[in-house]
């Protein structure tokens, strides 16, 4: 049974800082509150940075999870407000149908594949000269017009579509986009610098493939799964919507 966990964690903490500055140290973080071997387990993750003085963390782990080590490390561990909230989340999948609208947040990786990237880091050069790559390599969308174009083109393959609003524009905006450039370390214990590209898109979907868009809920979507992006969170829809 799938669980949708909520963390808090305390930006002026120096533990909830590092974790802030690197997404790699907070997926570990996250791995580390399941019981035995992570390795298989499908884990979904999306850090919230709304409020300055609280940051939220939102995990999607098939087991259930045990938090305390992250309350104790970067949290509130003598608060009286719980710090960690774990929820079922098959109530919500039994709410998924065709034609069911919903409010919905989703940070994301929006890329490409190009044989032919303009300018090509010693990377990309590296890997289209090792070997074929009928796909080429992975090229970012940075521009919020073209992060938007990518969503939309993405939708009918994860199950949902974005309804026009009333302006007749989709119903769906861009709340933040933010680089990612962190150091990671690599299985020979070396480092390597990693740069992401994200994009938060925040509005309302309409239900078109319930069964396709309950595995795009499970599993996440689009690449960077492993530094917090993929996972579609949803709520009811306001009253003005």
């Amino acid at each position: 049974m799938p669980y949708l966990s909520r963390i808090w964690l305390n930006p002026f903490r120096t533990g909830a800082q590092r974790m802030l500055r690197n997404p790699q140290i907070l997926h570990a973080a996250v791995l580390q509150g399941l019981c035995g071997d992570a390795a298989d387990e499908r884990v979904l993750w999306r850090l919230d940075t709304e409020n300055p003085r609280r940051a939220a963390v939102l995990v999607l782990t098939d087991r259930r999870p045990s938090w305390e080590h992250l309350v104790e490390q970067a949290g509130w561990p003598s608060a009286d407000e719980p710090q960690a909230l774990i929820r079922g989340y098959e109530p919500l999948l039994a709410q998924i149908a065709r034609g069911r609208e919903f409010a919905f947040r989703v940070r994301a990786n929006p890329v490409s594949s190009t044989r032919h990237p303009l300018n090509p880091s010693a990377t990309q050069k590296e890997q289209l000269a090792a070997s074929p790559r009928p796909r080429g390599v992975r090229v970012p969308h940075r521009t919020a017009k073209h992060q938007l174009a990518w969503l939309l083109d993405h939708t009918q393959q994860w199950g949902f579509e974005i309804p026009a609003a009333t302006a007749g524009e989709p119903d769906v905006l861009i709340t933040a986009r933010q680089r990612l450039d962190f150091t990671k370390r690599t299985s020979d214990s070396g480092k390597r610098r990693v740069v992401i590209e994200t994009a938060t898109f925040e509005g309302r979907l309409r239900v078109h493939d319930p069964d396709t868009f309950r595995q795009s809920l499970l599993a996440g979507v689009g690449r960077a799964r492993a530094y917090g992006c993929g996972l579609i969170t949803l709520a009811p829809l306001s009253a003005g919507r």
